[in-house]
C-alpha cells in the first residue's frame, strides 16, 4: 500500500470551476491511480459512497430560464468540458454562497414581471 507521500496530492480549491477543472485536467493520473488501487486492493469502499452522499440530498426543480440564458450557460460550460446543467448549479451555488457571505454590495433590483426596466 502506498504511503500519503506517495498519493498524487489535491489542492485546496477557490471554486467549484476550479476544482473540475483540476478533475479534468487530471482524469487520465485519476485513472490510473484508482486502477492501480484495486489492483492491489487497497481501494476504500467506503470512501465512494461517502463521496456519493450528497447526491442523494439533492432534489430534482423545474425553472422557467430565458432561451438566451441557457444557450450562453450551454456555450460556457461546453468550453469548459462541463454540462450546462452541471455548470449553472455551479454558478448557483458560488452566487449563494457570495450573497451569504456579504461579498456583493446590496444593489438595487427591480422586480421581474414589473414591465419597467
Amino acid at each position: 500500500m502506498p504511503s500519503k507521500a506517495d498519493r498524487p496530492k489535491v489542492p485546496k480549491f477557490d471554486s467549484e470551476a476550479e476544482e473540475a477543472k483540476w478533475w479534468d485536467e487530471n482524469r487520465d493520473m485519476v485513472e490510473e491511480e484508482l486502477l492501480k488501487a484495486m489492483r492491489d486492493g487497497t481501494v476504500d469502499r467506503r470512501a465512494a459512497q461517502r463521496l456519493t452522499q450528497p447526491s442523494r440530498t439533492s432534489k430534482n426543480i423545474t425553472i422557467r430560464m430565458p432561451v438566451d440564458d441557457i444557450e450562453r450557460a450551454r456555450r460556457l460550460a461546453d468550453h469548459k468540458g462541463l454540462g450546462y446543467q452541471t455548470y449553472m448549479k455551479m454558478l448557483l451555488h458560488e452566487a449563494l454562497h457570495r450573497e451569504e457571505s456579504g461579498a456583493n454590495a446590496p444593489t438595487r433590483r427591480r422586480k421581474i414581471g414589473s414591465g419597467r426596466r
